[in-house]
């Protein structure tokens, strides 16, 4: 299995589709990297050689943030913005939708698994 960036990238897959296992690299920027380090698209992971691994890591390192990096910043700049509570902060700190989404219906994924809140049963009256 070829290591880039600390990722394990999977071996059968072609190199254009293996790149995009890497955090912050999708197909576009994938194909982008392998026609700069003059690698054939269509070549599989475990075909690479050394030396075209390591021109595709250094293209990766030195012009891109992925992985690590890429993350670290994502969650510095949410936390600035709960910080200063902005509108956007204060929707992630409630943990809802902060691009505009309605939230009435629907919004799961943010909201996480349903919490019913159930009318009580009536009490039963008292006997006389």
């Amino acid at each position: 299995m070829p290591r880039i960036i600390g990722v394990d990238i999977p071996r059968e897959k072609r190199v254009d589709v293996a790149l995009t296992y890497l955090y912050g690299v999708g197909k576009t920027l994938s194909k982008k990297i392998l026609l700069e380090a003059k690698v054939d698209l269509a070549k599989r992971a475990k075909d690479l050689t050394e030396a075209e691994v390591s021109v595709i890591t250094g293209i990766i390192q030195r012009t891109l943030k992925v992985e690590g990096d890429l993350r670290r910043e994502i969650q510095q700049n949410i936390k600035r913005l709960m910080d200063i509570r902005c509108y956007r902060g204060s929707r992630h700190l409630k943990g809802l939708p902060c691009r505009g989404q309605r939230t009435h219906t629907n919004a799961r994924t943010r909201k996480g698994k349903r919490k019913t809140v159930g009318g009580l049963a009536k009490a039963a009256p008292a006997p006389k």
